[in-house]
């Protein structure tokens, strides 16, 4: 009969970047709060509400992180989410009632599809093909909405999942624990996610032992477009309503959450811990710089930085290892 892990093997199975992004997560909380007393006299950046509300905010980030990984992990990138998100989130909100859910869904798997085949069968390259859907997006929302903000609101249960609280704990947090619950068993306990891996290492091997591979590029995309979808009805239940370019901001901040985790970008290793801390750590940061009224210039410089040195820091690390 095996014997179960001790905490100290357990320990020693988390990879060096996943250390180093719980380590800077420390060093943002520490100086943070030096900050704060400094500026205001209280400790408010470590007070239980606080991080609550930016685990509130983070869960949005992490949902479309979640998404990404698996595409990462293939070696490709999805630059399609801003407008998968935007375009989910205004279907779904114009329908209104239970039925948004799964109309908002489909939007975003019919979506990940459509760049699983153009990047599988068609062969181009996943930034040029999920480019292009982006853009093909945007112009249908245009013509949605004849170029105005829609003037539906979000249902009830989309606020309810975005803003509202079970146990005094954000409901969004719950939304992300059940997604990366998934995300996890799929990655570990599935062959898709043991194909992902195989993949993102060696596409033609994979292929010559008999793996069809087109299925599982399609697979991890259209998983990457349900995330998106999914972030962008939290989205609009947060703002009330869906609005045009919503899913702006979170294209480089779900890739950098995801690199900065420990995954390699050009596919084959990484962690769903590490894409979880590394989404805390960006949104941490972020709150830091604005708690501080860090001018935006200074602001986009510090947040440029840390990003880059933690992937020198990777990328050092792997070239070591090779």
């Amino acid at each position: 009969m095996q014997q179960p892990l001790s905490l100290k093997s357990r320990l020693g199975e988390i990879d060096k970047p996943t250390w180093y992004a719980l380590l800077s997560i420390g060093v943002v909380l520490v100086s943070g709060s030096i900050g704060t007393l400094v500026t205001q006299g209280t400790l408010s950046f470590l007070s239980p509400y606080y991080i609550l509300q930016q685990l509130q905010i983070a869960a949005f980030l992490g949902v479309a992180a979640t998404g990404m990984m698996y595409v990462i992990l293939l070696g490709h990138i999805d630059l399609s989410l801003p407008w998968v998100l935007t375009s989910s989130a205004m279907l779904a909100a114009g329908i209104g009632g239970w039925a948004a859910l799964p109309c908002g869904l489909a939007v975003g798997a019919a979506a990940g599809l459509v760049n699983g085949l153009g990047v599988a069968y068609l062969r181009v390259p996943s930034m040029i093909f999920t480019l292009g859907t982006n853009t093909v997006l945007q112009g249908l929302m245009v013509l949605y909405t004849g170029g105005f903000a829609p003037r539906s609101e979000a249902p009830a249960w989309m606020e309810v999942l975005a803003v509202g609280r079970t146990l005094s704990i954000p409901n969004s947090l719950f939304v992300w624990i059940l997604v990366g619950g998934v995300a996890t068993f799929v990655l570990k306990k599935t062959a898709l996610g043991r194909y992902i891996y195989a993949v993102g290492n060696q596409e033609q091997a994979v292929y010559l032992s008999g793996v069809r591979t087109h299925f599982v590029l399609i697979g991890a995309f259209v998983m990457c477009g349900v995330c998106s979808a999914m972030t962008g009805m939290l989205l609009a239940g947060f703002s009330h309503k869906a609005y045009q370019a919503m899913g702006n901001d979170y294209l480089m901040p779900a890739i950098a959450a995801v690199v900065i985790g420990g995954t390699n970008i050009m596919g084959g290793r990484g962690t769903y811990l590490g894409t979880v801390l590394g989404t805390i750590l960006i949104v941490l940061l972020q709150s830091m710089l604005s708690v501080l009224q860090m001018p935006e210039a200074g602001r986009q410089i510090i947040y440029g930085a840390v990003i880059i040195a933690m992937l020198l820091v990777y990328g050092r690390q792997h070239q070591e290892g090779r």
